[in-house]
């Protein structure tokens, strides 16, 4: 069996370079969105709505021949519930288990609330760590560079960068950086893999962000998707079953809609974006369920991959 990992370099090439860099800071930060776009493709959803990030999601870019295994973390907040403890134990975890880590901070918000918690405790980091500014389109350059100083007065970073995860805008000089400091060692993913997300946690992933984005006032935080059914089919199809867990009747309500015409457009929206990333025909059945109390389940937590927090 063929490995399609690289090989060691020959001789006269460039030797190939590996590292996985945790990206941390206070939801909404921007972190997925910025992930997406060093990796080139959806591997992290992205609302409006804080906190969608729950678990780590791991995003494999390459850049020249170095390998970057970007960590998108859960935004860093203080908790109030279980899952929010969940989240956050999970954050800080896949900062320390990182070889570089990129702190994010909403250049429009500034340093304030749970980014200046986050700066605080990031100065204690013993790994490279970079200040990353986004969403400098939206700022004056006054007020960037006395935010770049006020961080590095508190924490020193190896590196400042000012970005636009949006646009693009100064990625390529963060991906230049990381790539050269990077560690000589072979890639720990196929070349063409940019995800360690399984398809089956991924597309409710993708079911979930569609549920956010059409019910991001009226549906609560507390709500769950899990992918039941995957079952490929002789025409080359698949067949996916997904449950939406609620809790109360009352969410279960506003999730189907009048007739069923909500459940239905995002069930459309999510079928057609899975079925782009799996390049085959999805069908794609939604069912919701009520689920009381889901978030003190601790097998909701292994599906998840968090660990359930006593």
């Amino acid at each position: 069996m063929e490995n399609d990992l690289p090989q060691e370099a020959a001789s006269g090439e460039e030797p190939t370079r590996s590292a996985f860099v945790a990206l941390i800071g206070a939801p909404n930060a921007g972190k997925s969105t910025l992930l997406n776009r060093l990796v080139g493709a959806k591997v992290s959803i992205v609302t409006h709505k804080v906190q969608t990030t729950r678990s780590i999601v791991r995003g494999i870019a390459v850049h020249d021949r170095t390998q970057i295994v970007f960590i998108d973390t859960p935004g860093i907040f203080k908790p109030r519930r279980r899952l929010d403890r969940a989240m956050v134990s999970t954050a800080w975890s896949g900062a320390r288990d990182a070889d570089f880590v990129l702190f994010l901070i909403d250049a429009e918000r500034g340093i304030a609330g749970d980014a200046a918690a986050i700066l605080d405790k990031i100065a204690s980091v013993r790994q490279p760590k970079a200040l990353i500014l986004n969403k400098i389109d939206r700022v004056k350059r006054e007020q960037l560079l006395e935010l770049t100083a006020k961080a590095n007065a508190k924490a020193e970073f190896d590196r400042t960068f000012m970005i636009s995860a949006l646009n693009g805008s100064g990625c390529d000089d963060l991906m230049g950086w990381l790539a050269a400091a990077a560690s000589e060692g072979p890639w720990y993913y196929p070349e063409d893999q940019i995800s360690d997300l399984p398809m089956r946690l991924l597309a409710a992933e993708i079911t979930r962000e569609k549920l956010y984005l059409r019910l991001h006032q009226e549906l609560p935080y507390s709500s769950h998707v899990e992918t039941e059914r995957w079952q490929e089919q002789k025409d080359g199809s698949v067949r996916i079953e997904q449950v939406i867990y609620v809790e109360r009747d009352s969410q279960k309500k506003i999730v189907l809609g009048r007739k069923g015409e909500t459940i239905k457009a995002i069930g459309q929206a999510a079928r057609e974006e899975i079925g782009a990333i799996l390049e085959q025909p999805v069908h794609l059945f939604l069912f919701v369920k009520v689920r009381e109390n889901w978030g003190d389940d601790p097998e909701r937590y292994r599906e998840m991959g968090l660990e359930f927090p006593g």
